[in-house]
């Protein structure tokens, strides 16, 4: 009997996936548990349009990930930290600072998770840094540390 999942059950498949199960298994385990419908026509089309509208979303924040990482490569943010005469900085930058700053200074919301930096920035001078925007999209950032 094919059915269609509603949760991902572990050994048997994920949520919205269709399967092949037993009849017993699927009259007394899935069906009971409300952990799969019988994979009709009506149960197939309404699956059919959740995944149509969940593509075209995916396409649609794709589409706007890639908006933003072009507004990044355009921006050129200056962060302004003390400094020492050597140009040491007291503590240093981190992925949060740089995420508050592109939300204050250019209205530019980005997770700090997103932001990669191997290590807080502890030094002055212009770098440029990868901000994962979706998946497959990359935004560069350029970033210019200023002594105050």
């Amino acid at each position: 009997m094919k059915v269609i999942l509603k949760a991902d059950i572990k050994g048997v498949g994920k949520k919205d996936q269709v399967i092949n199960a037993s009849d017993g298994y699927a009259r007394n385990f899935l069906f009971p548990k409300n952990l799969a419908v019988e994979a009709n026509n009506e149960n197939m089309s309404k699956l059919k349009a959740k995944q149509d509208s969940n593509a075209f979303r995916k396409s649609q924040e794709k589409e706007e990930a890639k908006k933003t990482a072009e507004k990044l490569s355009k921006i050129m943010l200056k962060v302004p930290v003390k400094a020492g005469e050597n140009g040491k900085i007291f503590g240093g930058v981190s992925a949060k600072e740089i995420s508050e700053l592109l939300k204050k200074n250019y209205q530019i919301e980005v997770d700090k998770k997103k932001i990669e930096l191997k290590e807080t920035i502890k030094t002055l001078g212009v770098r440029t840094i990868a901000i994962k925007l979706y998946e497959g999209v990359v935004g560069n950032l350029k970033i210019d540390v200023i002594s105050q």
